[in-house]
């Protein structure tokens, strides 16, 4: 018997079984179960049908965690609309360039960000404009729960959906041009969530801590494997190292989780402070993006007390496509220096290192290649933007994501990105990886967080700069250039040495918490024709 795969389903389990049970604890304090959650996501769905949103209707999402989102989700898939999460780090001008790219109907957006959605009002196409708190916001913003309120679910009948419709539309963070909508399907989704409730263990005893974005690939997946499960979201607005450790205690956390430079963030606090890593639960963690440093496993681990789970992806791939987590492979040696590689692909998904050719790279952990994939949970392709689609999938290889990340694979399999291909630093002739240099500075004590990137050198193209945010004031560190020179001349090849550092106050990031080193690089070549070395 064949099932559609919708993402509606995540709910409606939850509701079915769960719905006396803590489904959301609110940054206002309110608590609501599943089944009062269900109801807001019925009268949301109603309200936008009242409101002319019909199926395949681009309905976006501007919220910092809070329980908002979650009802205007299952609201919008509900009324057969698009979920359209919203970056709220970007300016006025970047909604106005996503808003109308996505041709939106309606946006829910809160308080602390309307007004930048207010000062493009007029060059948008959205009609509708729902906020928690209009009293706080200028302009003509309706009461999103006065508008459920007056909502009649009784008088919306659910759409017939199918799972290959496209149900959320993520824009990428735009670290290389402007942003591309990411289109995902029900099946996308689901399947998506699937592998997601699987390899990093969610179950309905869970308490999930939201310091993920949930606007980022629908949270990682979260807002429906969470759900779907049974489980408990406990809202935020905004990362504070204080405020976690506490609701970890508080709520009983069991699950987070984090960026690395979240887990910077939580380090250094715990670090200066007598804190509470845990509550009753025991704590897991999950950190994607760039590898963590060995010194942070151990600290998170050991110190803290949680097992840090490592993933991999991008927005195009689900994201979520390997893991590190292979326990038996692992042993007193060798377990951080595993954990901290990519890892190994999700179940059902295929994850390839590949040459200029296409052909797989060796399993020798030296030959640089670039990461593909094909999986299920992959994007169904680019939100009107079929060229883009085309080179993304039929690059190197004929019908896989072209990821961009370079990477070398060992004997097991274990991919281990080495740099963004536009990332590399060429140096004489000489290959040189970001990565490799971020991680050896990182060991340095005086180092609370780094970038590397190549800077314009006259004789060899390109020469490593390390942008460097110190433990201590950047105009007088505690640790000076020639001493972080000398750090990674005694620790890597002399070739790799960094030879120019900037100790700034922090790094531009996306609001993942992935740094951006393209807004670097752009600064950093502003004087010369191209930002790519002859080296």
């Amino acid at each position: 018997m064949e099932r559609p795969l919708l993402v509606t389903d995540f709910l409606d389990r939850a509701r079915d079984y769960y719905a006396d049970e803590t489904a959301v604890v609110a940054t206002t304090g309110e608590r609501y179960t599943y089944a009062e959650l269900g109801r807001r996501a019925d009268r949301f769905a109603a309200a936008l049908s009242e409101r002319g949103v019909t199926p395949g209707d681009r309905v976006a999402v501007l919220d910092p965690n809070t329980h908002y989102h979650l009802a205007a989700l299952y609201g919008t898939v509900q009324a057969g609309g698009v979920h359209t999460p919203l970056n709220y780090r970007l300016t006025p001008e970047d909604f106005a360039y996503t808003l109308s790219d996505a041709g939106v109907t309606a946006i829910y957006a809160d308080h602390e960000y309307a007004d930048r959605i207010e000062a493009v009002r007029d060059e948008v196409p959205t009609g509708v404009f729902f906020t928690d708190d209009p009293d706080r916001v200028d302009g003509d913003w309706e009461s999103f729960d006065d508008a459920l309120a007056d909502a009649d679910p009784a008088a919306h009948e659910r759409p017939s959906m199918a799972e290959d419709d496209v149900v959320t539309i993520n824009y990428t963070s735009g670290t290389t041009g402007d942003p591309k909508g990411v289109c995902r399907t029900h099946r996308n989704e689901t399947l998506h969530a699937y592998l997601s409730a699987y390899h990093l263990d969610v179950r309905d005893t869970d308490t999930y801590l939201w310091t993920l974005p949930m606007f980022h690939v629908n949270g990682w997946g979260h807002v429906y494997s969470v759900t779907g499960a049974g489980a408990t979201h406990v809202c935020t607005r905004g990362v504070d190292a204080a405020t976690v450790f506490e609701t970890i205690q508080s709520e009983d956390v069991s699950y987070l989780c984090a960026a690395p430079t979240v887990l910077n963030v939580l380090q250094e606090y715990h670090a200066n402070h007598d804190v509470t890593t845990t509550g009753d639960a025991p704590v897991r963690a999950a950190t994607a993006g760039s590898a963590p440093p060995e010194a942070t496993l151990r600290t998170v681990e050991e110190e803290f007390g949680w097992d840090l789970l490592h993933v991999y992806g991008a927005t195009e791939t689900g994201p979520l496509i390997t893991t590190s987590e292979a326990g038996r492979l692992f042993d007193d040696d060798n377990r951080y220096r595993l954990k901290k590689r990519q890892g190994i692909g999700f179940l059902g998904t295929e994850v390839r290192v590949v040459d200029e050719d296409g052909e797989d790279v060796p399993r020798d952990d030296a030959t640089l290649g670039e990461i593909v994939v094909s999986g299920n949970q992959v994007m169904d392709g680019y939100w009107e933007k079929p060229e883009a689609t085309e080179t993304a999938f039929h690059d190197r290889v004929d019908g896989y994501y072209h990821t961009g990340d370079l990477a070398v694979v060992d004997e097991n399999g274990f991919v281990s990105i080495q740099d963004r291909k536009k990332d590399i630093i060429v140096s004489g002739g000489e290959n040189i990886s970001s990565i490799e240099l971020e991680d050896t500075l990182f060991d340095h004590p005086d180092v609370t967080d780094v970038a590397v990137i190549p800077s314009p050198h006259d004789q060899w193209g390109e020469t490593p700069k390390a942008f460097v945010v110190p433990d201590g004031d950047p105009d007088d560190p505690p640790v000076t250039a020639d001493d972080l020179t000398e750090f990674t001349r005694d620790r890597l090849a002399s070739y790799k040495t960094v030879r120019r550092v900037e100790f700034v106050d922090e790094l531009p990031t996306t609001a993942t918490g992935k740094v951006q080193k393209y807004e670097i690089r752009e600064t950093e070549w502003a004087d010369r024709d191209s930002m790519v070395g002859q080296g």
